[in-house]
């Protein structure tokens, strides 16, 4: 889908079989305590159910998932059909290269051709790369919830971002 810095970064839909390169790159999200409350990888059952089927993709280097990108509904209601949370990892070694770029791009026309109308999240003020992903695709801060959950027994804030359709 595309070429990225000379390399050979592709982006395509997420598959079953993907399910153990999209765990173990969550897994190291998760060790950096800097990506989610959660504090446990998940099984492909419970993530599979946990996340919409359709925007959920992966990006490749030379044939190996460095990264992946799927969206979580905001809420069961009706009325909220329309919203949903991003989830973007990216393998460690490969941040900053432009994968969260690529996989933010593909998700948000996909969001757009799903009827999502409005795309969030919520990102540790520690995560300033995750932050100025978002920025850069014309997501806004919309709040700051401090002391919203407890990580390993200390209370940490999020900041809100949000995109409009």
């Amino acid at each position: 889908m595309a070429a990225n810095h000379g390399t050979q970064l592709f982006i395509r839909p997420m598959k079953a079989e993907d399910s153990e390169a999209v765990l173990a790159i969550y897994g190291k999200g998760l060790e950096t305590r800097n990506a989610t409350f959660e504090t446990n990888i998940p099984t492909w059952e419970d993530w599979n159910n946990n996340h919409l089927p359709h925007s959920r993709y992966v990006a490749l280097e030379n044939e190996r998932i460095i990264g992946w990108c799927a969206l979580t509904p905001y809420s069961k209601r009706v009325v909220y059909q329309g919203v949903a949370e991003v989830s973007i990892y990216i393998e460690p070694d490969f941040s900053g290269k432009g994968t969260g770029s690529t996989l933010m791009n593909a998700l948000i026309q996909s969001a757009k051709e799903n009827r999502i109308w409005t795309l969030q999240s919520s990102i540790f003020p520690e995560n300033p790369g995750s932050i100025a992903l978002h920025k850069k695709f014309g997501f806004r801060e919309v709040g700051y919830r401090e002391g919203i959950a407890q990580l390993d027994g200390v209370w940490r804030d999020v900041v809100l971002l949000e995109k409009k359709f």
